[in-house]
């Protein structure tokens, strides 16, 4: 089985044109934060990589902010390469935070969740504004721990409701599956410890709304993990979805961010009150 898993859960394997993609979202990124209305680097944290760039519409349509978290499979790339991803967004009036964090294995997976989780609590004592949680990949695994997350627990002065929704993109959401994949290399997960940061076994957040898209022409495991999040949650009180993305694959899923006429950029919009 475990070979099975290697080819479902090996991305780079699957799409051989994936350097090309990922230098094109280099230089967008680099291009959009030459014209964009920036404020970058802005630290929520002690570490380097505990910072987001936050990138501003020429005037606020919605009634809250959108934090957009980057994929990498927890071990590559920074927020540097999707700056652009804003784009769609800015232009229908959300100002939005692309956040960045440390990566395995340099941290362990479960620092990582925390760190998503002083991010978004560092945006909403900022700003006063509830978080849409987006994210692609390792980033939609984070979108759906922010979303399920008890803020209680991580400062008592922090509101019920602060991740309202989250738009998960090609997300994982039950990580055990890794375990027997070379990504788990970096990861060091475990059995105990996958089960523990998957959100799909983390108490739902009933009452707040998960979206979970997914290329079509991504691995069968990739549309088996978003639906059963969309499942499992769904019959536990949270209002969810699933979506296809005809013809995507898993690194060309997000391109339609950049357009604020793409049904994705409005979806996330109106999930913050645009």
């Amino acid at each position: 089985m475990s070979q099975d898993y290697e080819t479902e859960y090996n991305n780079r394997a699957r799409v051989p044109e994936h350097p090309g993609i990922i230098a094109g979202w280099q230089s967008d990124a680099a291009a959009y934060r030459s014209e964009a209305l920036c404020e970058l680097d802005v630290s929520y944290g002690e570490g380097a990589r505990q910072a987001y760039d936050l990138f501003k519409p020429d005037s606020i349509r919605g009634n809250a902010l959108v934090m957009f978290i980057h994929g990498g499979y927890w071990q590559a790339l920074d927020r540097s390469y999707f700056s652009h991803m804003a784009r769609g967004l800015n232009r229908l009036g959300l100002p939005v935070a692309v956040v960045g964090y440390d990566l395995c294995p340099q941290v362990h997976l479960g620092h990582i969740v925390w760190e998503l989780q002083q991010a978004a609590a560092a945006l909403w004592r900022r700003f006063g504004l509830p978080v849409v949680a987006t994210g692609h990949s390792a980033g939609g695994h984070l979108s759906a721990c922010t979303l399920a997350t008890n803020w209680k627990n991580v400062d008592p002065d922090l509101p019920d409701q602060l991740v309202p929704a989250a738009y998960g993109i090609s997300g994982l959401y039950n990580l055990k599956p890794l375990t027997e994949t070379s990504i788990n290399d970096a990861l060091n997960l475990g059995l105990a410890a996958a089960e523990l940061e998957s959100p799909l076994f983390w108490p739902a957040p009933s009452r707040l709304t998960m979206d979970a898209v997914v290329g079509g022409a991504e691995s069968d495991e990739y549309h088996r993990q978003s639906r059963r999040l969309v499942d499992v949650w769904g019959l536990e009180g949270v209002t969810t979805r699933y979506e296809e993305i005809p013809g995507a694959n898993h690194f060309t899923v997000i391109a339609g961010l950049t357009d604020p006429e793409n049904a994705m950029t409005r979806r996330i919009a109106t999930l913050a009150g645009a």
